[in-house]
């Protein structure tokens, strides 16, 4: 074979292989410019901070906490609980702030978060 006939074979094995793969795209191929050169790639129209799925995970916990509050705690832990940590869309109080909310002592409100806390770590565990 010459040399001329070789160059034309490689060359022709060359454009047949570019053609399996002429339908590729690479997720950083720019598909638009826009006036002050910044490129926009296929990965970037892909690409978006979904967090739906941990959404609906908060959702689920809350809901779970809820209803394990509903049905373990007695109606003074359940509010002890609500005011500290901020649950029904409220600011988290300090342990005294809860204690003048409720009208009993600070200390009575650190038995009261502890006892109610262990009920709800036990019923978390059940699950």
């Amino acid at each position: 074979m010459r040399i001329g006939e070789r160059i034309a074979n490689e060359i022709l094995m060359y454009f047949r292989s570019q053609r399996k793969t002429a339908g590729d795209l690479s997720l950083s191929d720019t598909l638009d410019t826009d006036g002050e050169g910044s490129n926009l790639s296929i990965l970037d129209v892909l690409a978006q901070d979904d967090d739906q799925l941990e959404k609906v995970d908060v959702m689920e916990a809350c809901s779970h906490l809820r209803a394990c509050i509903e049905a373990n705690l007695t109606p003074r832990e359940a509010r002890v609980i609500r005011l500290r940590y901020g649950l029904d869309a409220s600011e988290p109080l300090s342990q005294r702030e809860v204690a003048a909310n409720c009208g009993i002592s600070r200390s009575y409100v650190s038995r009261i978060e502890k006892r109610a806390l262990e009920k709800l770590r036990e019923a978390f565990g059940e699950v």
